[in-house]
């Protein structure tokens, strides 16, 4: 009797092992579900004609027209940089684009190479020349990324594109900067650009995620045009005081 009864207490374990094995392997599926539905719940999903079915066709339109319209100031300022600050005439850097991939972001040069006894270079302020500051307050710099709007790296407007170093000081609300294209221009820079605080620049970046619409990138167009017709908002009050192109982003709180 003792032996059945050793049996049948050993088969109970058995079954109520596997099933508590079975109970938590389904309890942790769902909660994977879960998160699943979450995290697509959360990601941007383009949501009207414009975004799925215009926009980046209109943004190869306009960044070609503007190639071809600027070729001749794009030449110019290409000999202009080689003599002033020498090769290479592009600045390169990597940029973390829509989904946080990363591409090369073209810009002309506007700083030297000038470098300290140790071989590290100076800090951007006094390696930004007058002729540099001339290219960043009339937005010419940046003509080059035209191409990577072509490539498809960008968009005309959007999310300015950061450092790389950034992300992962991003909070969960700031990343969704990250679910569309990166701008040529963006709400953030007309409503502040350089003078706005970080958290202010990302506020406004996620709404504009979320609030894409024809009307509202052409409203922004235009007034990226008025902003750098009269050079408004280029660089903070800090900025300027501590002599740095635009102050470090180092997080923010939740």
């Amino acid at each position: 009797m003792n032996k059945a009864l050793k049996g049948f207490l050993k088969i109970a374990g058995g079954i109520t092992a596997f099933a508590a094995v079975t109970a938590g392997v389904a309890f942790i599926a769902e909660r994977i579900e879960e998160l699943k539905n979450y995290s697509k719940e959360l990601r941007h999903k383009p949501y009207g004609i414009y975004e799925r079915f215009v926009k980046r066709p209109l943004d190869c339109f306009l960044s070609t027209g503007a190639l071809i319209v600027f070729s001749p100031v794009l030449a110019v300022t290409a000999l202009l940089v080689k003599t002033k600050l020498g090769s290479p005439v592009l600045f390169k850097q990597e940029r973390p684009g829509r989904n946080e991939k990363i591409f090369k972001l073209y810009k002309f040069r506007t700083m030297t190479d000038e470098r300290d006894e140790n071989g590290e270079l100076l800090p951007d302020g006094i390696r930004l020349t007058k002729f540099g500051k001339l290219l960043r307050n009339s937005s010419i710099d940046e003509l080059p990324e035209l191409i990577n709007i072509v490539k498809g790296d960008m968009s005309v407007v959007g999310p300015r594109p950061l450092l790389v170093k950034y992300l992962p000081l991003y909070n969960d609300k700031q990343k969704h900067r990250h679910d569309v294209r990166p701008g040529f221009t963006g709400y953030a820079q007309v409503h502040g650009r350089n003078s706005s605080s970080w958290e202010d620049r990302f506020d406004a970046d996620v709404n504009y995620v979320n609030n894409i619409t024809f009307v509202g990138d052409m409203k922004i167009i235009f007034e990226t045009l008025i902003s750098v017709f009269r050079h408004e908002n280029i660089d903070s009050e800090e900025a300027r005081r501590l002599n740095i192109t635009m102050k470090e982003f180092t997080g923010t709180l939740e």
